[in-house]
């Protein structure tokens, strides 16, 4: 969201302000040039320390780099992770890099970069995909097809109205989408059918009217896909989910039974298959009231039955294993830090540990990687 995805990007929250709504006229759709590749510098980082609670399963935390906030993450394998961030003290922003469940960690940060915030971060088709959110020029997408040793950069958005929020890919990894908060009342769609190596902008013709609406970019998980279907989650005006079942070109909306507010609505959401999703929030403003901060749906987000508590934040939400029952959701934001597990898809959730991240994603066969504030990253198993 461009005026809370601001505050995430710099930490300048502007509380109790109303979601930016650009007035300008959208830019004409068209594929990104793709300049020269580049090369990343390698750094390795020092191994786990665990500070997680040991009842329910502990977190077991890295600290990768303190001045990044990462809330970028993408988990190829319980082994195999990537993290991206934004600089704390005005530096440059981060990606890192393990392939060995997180011994070590390798930097793959493209250079020329600094002053950009890495935010969402995709690995589909054989590429690395990584968003870089803010107004005008900020929001770009950069492409590895060589786990980062370079980078090419397949998107710049030219608009200055533009703020691009999150990144999905479909399966298979040739089609994705990135969403833009509204530009002239109507979310703007970017699509690739390429695999990321170049976009473009759709018609809003098929988008509903969204004016006040707002994607929040906490997780990276604002915008889904679940098999041909692609999920929005807003907040703002209204919280409300996007459903689009033809690759972005037009939408449906429905309630998301999470309250609206000026920094308040859904922040993310996930689905263990087409019919099965959850999605969690709460208010920025007042992050420490989290009634009616998540629910769910069993017919592929047509409706959302809602009035469930955390006991914190939710920017993010995982399903563990291979079916829809089992999920994760965790926050940290201003005294509200915690990870909460349901076992009865969404219905319920327990409280399983004080540490909470901006993102969180799980694998096949249970383990679940966090990445979050002043560089951490951490895993946990679920049985």
């Amino acid at each position: 969201m461009r005026r809370i995805g601001t505050a995430l990007v710099s930490s300048l929250l502007v509380l109790g302000a109303a979601p930016a709504v650009a007035t300008a006229t959208p830019a004409t759709p068209a594929a990104q040039a793709t300049p020269a590749a580049t090369t990343a510098p390698a750094t390795h980082h020092a191994p786990a320390t665990d500070t997680g609670q040991r009842r329910h399963g502990s977190w077991r935390v890295t600290v990768l780099d303190a001045d990044q906030n990462f809330r970028g993450l993408a988990a190829v394998s319980r082994t195999e992770v990537w993290v991206t961030g934004e600089s704390l003290t005005d530096g440059a922003a981060r990606i890192f890099h393990t392939t060995d469940g997180g011994r070590s960690w390798v930097d793959r940060t493209p250079p020329g970069t600094t002053g950009l915030s890495f935010r969402d971060v995709e690995v589909a088709g054989g590429a690395v995909n990584v968003l870089t959110i803010g107004p005008g020029e900020a929001s770009r997408i950069y492409r590895s097809t060589d786990d980062g040793r370079t980078w090419t950069e397949s998107f710049r958005n030219t608009d200055a109205n533009a703020f691009y929020d999150c990144m999905a890919f479909y399966p298979g990894g040739r089609h994705g989408l990135a969403v833009s908060d509204p530009v002239d009342g109507k979310f703007r769609i970017l699509s690739t059918s390429n695999g990321g190596r170049s976009w473009s902008v759709l018609p809003s013709v098929g988008m509903p009217d969204t004016t006040g609406e707002g994607a929040f970019a906490a997780s990276g998980d604002c915008l889904v896909t679940a098999g041909r279907s692609a999920f929005i989650i807003t907040g703002g005006a209204q919280s409300r989910v996007l459903r689009s079942d033809d690759r972005g070109r037009t939408w449906t909306t429905a309630a998301s039974a999470i309250p609206a507010g000026d920094a308040a609505g859904g922040f993310a959401l996930a689905f263990a298959d087409p019919r099965h999703g959850i999605v969690v929030g709460g208010d920025f403003a007042d992050p420490t009231d989290n009634t009616d901060a998540a629910a769910y749906t069993r017919d592929g987000g047509r409706t959302w039955t809602g009035g469930i508590d955390l006991t914190h934040v939710g920017e993010d939400v995982a399903f563990v294993g291979g079916g829809h029952r089992v999920a994760i959701a965790t926050g940290t934001y201003r005294g509200s830090s915690g990870t909460s597990l349901t076992r009865d898809g969404g219905r319920t959730w327990q409280r399983l540990s004080d540490q909470g991240f901006h993102a969180v994603k799980c694998v096949p066969g249970g383990t679940c990687w966090g990445a979050g504030a002043t560089g951490q990253v951490g895993v946990l198993r679920i049985r």
